[in-house]
Order: structure tokens, then sequence, then C-alpha cells
């Protein structure tokens, strides 16, 4: 069997899809105790290592891999921390501790060599700067944008440190797959030169009307109709909230909805945003039966962003977001239920990890039969 090792393990989507795939997943490694812990409910088999990525090289690697000196490595992969590069955040990129985690995952990837590596990141990885200047220093009133100022020069830099590597990226969204999510996350993979692979990405499956002979995308009400689970853990709506998110039609909606009760029940409802830009889609939003849910968030409660069930007062429960992500019915998440909100929703989906798994294995026996 293949050999992988994992950073940045989370909650296990991606080491479970590639397990799923094909590979023997020799490592998985978690800087956060929870996680781990809820790795080891679920893979009691797996060599879980709770640790900091920056205290790993090479050796190390092979140590607690179990793995001879002389072995290759098959595949690396990792789902690294996205803050540092989400549009919604500060945009520290390598600056911060998170960013320099990729980094050093890239350092890793040189010094161990194995023939594939698959990360994963938020979008806005793609648009990052390696020295983000606020807009309000921006414009013609201010000197020019350096280079490591400019869009997407963080990402070129992040490319410079994986050396001999044929590297491609695609934005991924996971309904295009068959997961019942529209969850947009880039994907790197890279293929060591001298294996001369030119890796191509899994053509998708599904779009969003079926057309051009692909299925149409996996819906909410399919996710409901399939998920046959008595008992719901979820987050609990305050009285405030309940009072309009009941005013919302079932089966689809969001704040709109409200201005046929009224301009001062949308006014109250909205609050101080009521005033502001954006078309605030997430307010008071009912999940539409109709379509895939949005990207499941870790927290499916707040305000700007909810993820209502599509006809309960209630938001999207622990045993939904598991099921959308592709767990097993059965998976135990560790901690409060916040933090299993977080770890569910930073997670890769499993179907969609397994479906790049079984690309990049194909991949690798193609050049053994050559």
């Amino acid at each position: 069997m293949r050999t992988a090792v994992s950073f940045f393990a989370g909650a296990g989507g991606l080491d479970l899809g590639i397990e799923r795939a094909g590979f023997d997943i020799r490592l998985s490694v978690e800087l956060e105790s929870v996680y781990c812990q809820t790795l080891r409910n679920n893979h009691p088999e797996l060599n879980v290592i709770q640790g900091d990525i920056m205290a790993y090289n090479r050796e190390l690697i092979y140590t607690d891999a179990g793995l001879a000196p002389d072995e290759e490595l098959d595949l690396m992969i990792g789902g690294s921390p996205c803050q540092s590069f989400s549009t919604a955040g500060k945009r520290q990129a390598f600056e911060d501790p998170r960013g320099q985690a990729m980094l050093k995952y890239a350092d890793l990837v040189n010094e161990v060599q194995p023939k594939f590596f698959l990360l994963e990141n938020v979008k806005g990885l793609l648009s990052a700067a390696l020295k983000h200047r606020p807009l309000n220093k921006r414009g013609i009133e201010h000197p020019p944008l350096e280079p490591e100022e400019e869009q997407g020069s963080a990402l070129n830099h992040l490319l410079q440190h994986f050396g001999n590597y044929n590297v491609k990226l695609s934005i991924i969204n996971a309904a295009d797959y068959g997961i019942p999510q529209t969850r947009e996350r880039v994907f790197i993979v890279g293929v060591r030169n001298d294996l001369g692979i030119e890796f191509e990405f899994p053509e998708s499956t599904h779009n969003k009307d079926g057309s051009d002979g692909k299925l149409p995308w996996v819906t909410m009400g399919q996710v409901l109709e399939n998920l046959n689970i008595t008992e719901h853990h979820y987050m609990n709506y305050s009285e405030e909230r309940l009072r309009f998110m009941r005013l919302i039609p079932q089966g689809g909606g969001n704040w709109r909805d409200l201005r046929v009760h009224g301009d001062e029940i949308v006014r109250e409802a909205m609050g101080g945003a009521y005033n502001s830009g954006g078309g605030k889609v997430g307010f008071f939003r009912r999940l539409s039966v109709n379509k895939p849910s949005p990207t499941l968030l870790t927290s499916p409660a707040q305000k700007s962003t909810n993820l209502g069930h599509p006809y309960e007062d209630r938001p999207l429960s622990i045993e939904e977001y598991l099921f959308i992500q592709g767990f097993p019915t059965d998976f135990r998440v560790a901690g409060s239920l916040m933090k299993q909100y977080t770890q569910i929703g930073n997670a890769v989906p499993v179907q969609l990890a397994e479906i790049l798994g079984r690309s990049i294995l194909h991949h690798i026996q193609t050049v053994q039969m050559a």
C-alpha cells in the first residue's frame, strides 16, 4: 500500500478520504489536543501525534511514521490554517505564525521529497499579498504598491519554496463533485519533477443544473431525505432571534422575507445592519431545500452568516454537519458543541479528499507500470 503522512490533520476529513482512496497514512500530526482526541476516537489504528509542524524535519517524520531511512514516501498532505489568508481576516500572510506553518510544510516537502504533495487552503490565498497594505493607505495620494504588496505575491512566494516540483492548483467547488455544499477551496498538488508526471485534477461530475452530461448538484432537500438521525445536537437561538426566524418561510429564505411583515419588523430584526451595504444574504437565513448548503462555517448561528434548518427553528446540527461533510454517521467529535462545529466546519469534505486521493494514486501507479 502507498504511504502518506499528514500535517494539520484537524478532525481528519482529508486523512479519512486519502485513506479510503488507498493510502496507508503512517503519521497524522495535529497541534490542537481536542482535534487529536477526535482522531483517536474514530481511528484508534491511526498514528496520531499531538505536535507542532515547526518542530519537524525529515528524520523526525521518518521516526514517528516508522519509515525506513531509505524508504520513499509517496504522499504528504495537509489542510493548513487559513486565517492568515482569509479575506475576512487581517491577511497577515506569512507574517502570521499560521502562515509560517504553511511555509514550513513546503520546506518539509523539499526536505522529505515525497512523490506527491497535496495542500488545501482558502481562495484568499490566491489574492493575498506578502505584505498587506490597508485600504486607507492606498490610492493616488499614497506611494505605489511595492512588489510584496501586490495581489498574489504570497502565493508566488509559497510556490518558490516547493523547489523541484511540478505544481498545479485549482479552485474546487465541492458541489461539483457531488458534495451537498458550495464550498470553494484552493487545492495545490505537486509532483516531483524526476517522475515526469503531468498531474491533472479529476473532472467534475456535477454542475448547478445537470447540463453537459453531468449530474445536478446535490441539494439540502436530498440531504434531509437521506439523513436518518433521531437525536440532533445544536446551538440554540436566543428568544429574540427565534421570534424573527419563525417568520422566515420554510424551505428557504432570509431577512428579505421579513418585508411582508412591514418595514418596522425588518428594521428591528436587522438592527445596525439595516443601513449597511452588501447583500446580507446570511441574515436570518433558512437554507433552501432546492440548493446545496453554503460553505459550512465554524459557527452556524452567527447573526450575519446564519445556517438555519430549512424547516425547523434551529441552526444545522452537528449530525447534519457531519453528513454534509461526508463523515460516517457514527463519527464522534470531541470537545464542546462550539469546538465540534469548528472541527467539522474546518475539515476537507471526505468524499472530495477521496476523489483527489484516487487521482493521485492513479498517477503514481501509472509511473510504476511504465
